[in-house]
């Protein structure tokens, strides 16, 4: 049962006291076919203000597959505070994942025979830390269970465990990156796709990012449910794909292809971002969108059908992109959700908003707001200067709730 699993895990953790050595240490060198690791102390709480790494090496020509038994770290959307990195090799290695809060993922492997396991954790620590366990593999048999790799062929596919005879396993961890020469880019088209639906993805989902690191700051999407991404080209020429699965539900799962393609302008330069003009007898210029006065439209009510998406939230950070604003915003409570792309670290939400003129609408960090607006293909939300945005306070969380019924 789930109940005996659990004890069995905290007695293998506990173990070692019994000896009248602590159960685990800050860091260290691991090797061997199997073994442990632990935040210091563990299952006690965690200290804070720490650095500890694990270097782990299996025998060579084998992999290392890494197993979380158990995590429980502050929980943060961005994971900016108390985190696990892991990394391929044990320098300058290609990081895998970062991962905070109780979410457990799926096991991760590496695609040499050493991995690094970095834990740190800031002035304010919450939980017990983590303990996972580390087994060799070999790299071409390692059973269904296991994904990913490094692409560097001009075409190729990726496909999910058990494709195409039958779901793919709960509670796995997929990481492809695909490496094109320095002049090309990567072009990615999924031809079948099945992945358990959520509004937020929160539990299965894809996640594409430009680079070779999961970087929530180069995410180009997430995507779940059953229909196909549109096709995806990189900016650059590294393209990184994860697939994560939860311990719940699966489905049919996904195959893709890529295919280099060389670095060139498009044949006919995009127009530019203008608003419409109306058809007049006199037609006045237009004017440039970001010099348009700044004011907001209509009313909560008035703007609710016309917006992809409505949310109540808390602006966490904002970077200055050229003329506009990329925010990320912590989310209170979602009552249009649209296909805007929502990340979950816990029990933590949060979206990214593109301001599209940086001065209008005015987001400020720390203050929450009532934003409307329309999604881009990279599921981000976007905002115009005309775009419904309000200070939120607490008393209007029932004209929002009475939203959430209104018929379209």
């Amino acid at each position: 049962s789930v109940y005996l699993h659990q004890c069995i895990i905290q007695c293998l953790a506990l173990l070692p006291l019994v000896f009248g050595r602590p159960a685990f240490t800050c860091g260290g060198v691991l090797s061997g076919e199997t073994g442990f690791l632990g935040s210091e102390g563990f299952p006690g709480v965690y200290p804070p203000n720490s650095k500890c790494t694990w270097k782990i090496t299996v025998p060579e020509g084998k992999v290392v597959v890494l197993s979380f038994r158990f995590i429980d770290l502050e929980s943060d959307n961005l994971c900016r505070y108390d985190f696990v990195d892991v990394y391929n090799g044990h320098a300058n290695g290609q990081r895998i994942g970062r991962f905070c809060g109780t979410f457990r993922p799926g096991a991760l492997v590496s695609s040499t025979n050493k991995m690094l396991v970095q834990m740190i954790s800031d002035a304010n620590t919450a939980g017990s830390g983590f303990m996972a366990m580390f087994s060799a593999a070999e790299p071409d048999r390692r059973g269904d269970q296991y994904c990913g790799g490094r692409l560097d062929k001009p075409t190729g596919s990726l496909k999910t465990p058990n494709w195409p005879d039958r779901d793919y396993p709960a509670g796995v961890s997929c990481l492809w990156h695909i490496v094109a020469p320095k002049n090309q880019l990567i072009e990615l088209r999924f031809e079948k796709f099945d992945v358990e639906r959520d509004n937020y993805c929160r539990y299965d989902y894809v996640a594409v990012f430009n680079g070779g690191e999961v970087d929530d700051a180069q995410r180009i999407g997430k995507f779940c449910g059953d229909s196909p991404p549109a096709p995806i080209v990189s900016e650059r020429n590294e393209l990184l794909i994860q697939f994560l699965s939860d311990l719940s539900l699966t489905a049919d799962g996904f195959i893709g292809h890529y295919k280099f393609r060389p670095k060139k302008l498009p044949t006919t330069p995009a127009a530019p971002v203008t608003t419409p003009v109306p058809t007049t007898t006199s037609l006045k210029p237009t004017v440039p969108l970001c010099q348009q006065k700044c004011r907001r439209r209509g009313t909560l009510e008035s703007n609710y059908c016309s917006s992809n998406f409505v949310l109540a939230g808390t602006v966490i950070s904002t970077v200055p992109r050229g003329t506009s604003l990329q925010a990320t915003v912590s989310i209170i409570n979602v009552h249009k959700a649209g296909n805007l792309a929502i990340q979950q670290a816990g029990k933590n939400m949060s979206a990214k908003i593109i301001v599209v003129c940086k001065q209008c609408p005015l987001l400020r960090r720390g203050l929450n707001y009532i934003i409307m607006g329309q999604v881009d293909e990279e599921g981000r939300g976007k905002v115009l200067p005309s775009s419904f945005i309000m200070n939120f306070k607490m008393k209007n969380q029932k004209l929002l709730n009475a939203l959430n019924n209104k018929q379209c």
